[in-house]
């Protein structure tokens, strides 16, 4: 075997482009998208790549198979040398600021399910599309352990504490029209259309102005911690960048002359 060859057998990663959208796809559909370690380090450097390159203007997560993710892969044991702490810190949080970090939108494709840290990571995206028939799952507690990947301020933004408290403690499946029904999704998918669907709306989001998305989405990111003030002051700040961009000048001639913007992302 080559080495190309070797590489290509050892890809748990698939990545990409339709256009200006950027698919990136867990593909161990046969232990359900478990986090192995080549998964965490190749999905890490997947979206970072998308993340970081200027004429991607949509990213779509999602995995192979009948499966989202199943979460931490249980029968690979102990962590060895490393404590659960530094695997959490080391290998899941680089995928996790590669979603929270990158400057496009991350739009979530969840078929079959989700559970434990991969439903974390879904709900760490900034859209979710879910299959009709999927389901979320936080089963910590009956294996002993607590929610992680940021799931108890995910949750707890969306549902309150005490909700949030409840479903983790549960170990109930939350069926997808529940999760729409509290917004921890936003878009139902037909069976098999996940996907699809996902893609479909980042090709929309990839039609808005690049700088102006981004913006938004960080302003987003940041309104569950700061107060009314700080949040109309950081819009101030953000509407005055975007104002003197080309795009911005692009997006009010189009409305004038009642027709499609083409957005360029240029910032002059």
């Amino acid at each position: 075997m080559s080495a190309t060859e070797a590489e290509a057998s050892s890809a748990v990663v698939l990545a990409r482009r339709s256009g200006a959208v950027a698919t990136v796809l867990m593909d161990q559909p046969g232990n359900l998208n478990s986090f192995t370690p080549e998964l965490r380090e190749q999905l890490a450097a997947a979206l970072q790549d998308a993340a970081g390159d200027p004429s991607v203007r949509a990213i779509v997560l999602g995995g192979s198979g009948r499966f989202f993710s199943a979460g931490a892969n249980l029968k690979q044991g102990g962590a060895g040398a490393q404590s659960i702490r530094e695997i959490l810190l080391k290998e899941y949080k680089p995928v996790f600021d590669a979603v929270l970090k990158a400057p496009q939108p991350v739009v979530a494709a969840v078929q079959g399910g989700a559970a434990g840290i991969g439903m974390s990571l879904a709900l760490a995206c900034d859209l979710v599309v879910m299959e009709k028939s999927a389901f979320l799952l936080c089963p910590f507690l009956s294996i002993g352990l607590v929610p992680d990947g940021g799931s108890t301020w995910t949750l707890t933004q969306a549902l309150g504490q005490r909700a949030a408290f409840e479903f983790a403690i549960s170990g109930d499946r939350m069926p997808a029209s529940r999760a729409r029904e509290m917004s921890l999704v936003n878009r139902l998918a037909e069976p098999g259309k996940t996907l699809e669907t996902a893609e479909a709306w980042a090709a929309e989001l990839a039609l808005k102005a690049p700088l102006a998305l981004a913006a938004t989405k960080k302003l987003f990111r940041k309104a569950a911690k700061l107060s009314f003030n700080d949040m109309f002051m950081a819009e101030a700040e953000a509407q005055e960048a975007c104002s003197a961009t080309a795009d911005a000048a692009e997006g009010i001639a189009a409305f004038l002359e009642k027709r499609p913007p083409r957005f360029t992302g240029a910032s002059s």
